[in-house]
């Protein structure tokens, strides 16, 4: 597992890191609570069944792209899978939540270092995370990340270029922001000497696959 964490202001003990066995464990948890064979998940997600396998082994780490379709597939809001222990959500929306980065677990995966936040508001339409970039050349990723809704992102630190699929292409300094639709192909690369950090909320989909609808 990588050495790098985020850094916390005031906090010098690293955050809690989500394990891919731990996590694979919960995603295994979701989908039998739900009844539903992993040959199944595969079709409403998209994700190959040995995919599904490998991350319920807890042997890979999926993407956000991935965890965002598994997530849509399961009917499960994917911020809950990072919060620490057994945290509750609230079954009505209240006026607000409130919390820090440390309430949210890091997730390591092979481009990025990110942590989901605000798993306690419940029916969220937005997904709000922190991450840390290190990645800086487009072929460091097996394909680019698309995701239904839109994007917005602000550098917290260093500097950043969200490169998409089309060509197009646009360079963040720190507190510099971006705006854009993520189901166009995207990836963030590193442009600073130390991996950068971002903070990036996306827009959700209430959306629930047909065929994981009730008859």
């Amino acid at each position: 597992m990588p050495d790098r964490y985020m850094a916390l202001p005031g906090k010098t003990v690293p955050p809690e890191i989500v394990g891919k066995e731990e996590m694979g464990a919960r995603l295994r948890a979701e989908r039998k609570a739900r009844k539903l064979t992993l040959q199944e998940v595969s079709r409403a997600s998209g994700i190959a069944v040995s995919t599904l396998s490998k991350a319920e082994l807890g042997q890979i780490a999926l993407s956000y792209e991935k965890f965002g379709a598994l997530a849509r597939a399961l009917d499960v809001d994917m911020t809950r899978l990072f919060m620490l222990g057994d945290a509750s959500q609230a079954a009505v929306a209240p006026t607000y939540v409130k919390n820090k980065l440390g309430d949210a677990c890091d997730y390591v995966t092979e481009n990025y270092h990110y942590r989901l936040l605000m798993g306690e508001y419940p029916g969220k339409k937005m997904t709000p995370m922190v991450a840390l970039i290190d990645s800086r050349k487009v072929v460091e990723f097996e394909d680019y990340i698309r995701h239904p809704g839109q994007e917005f992102a602000v550098v917290l630190s260093g500097k950043v270029r969200i490169q998409f699929e089309n060509g197009d292409s646009v360079v963040l300094a720190k507190h510099e922001t971006a705006y854009f639709d993520s189901s166009i192909g995207h990836v963030y690369l590193s442009l600073s000497k130390k991996p950068a950090e971002v903070l990036a909320v996306c827009s959700d989909t209430d959306e629930v696959p047909s065929r994981l609808k009730p008859a």
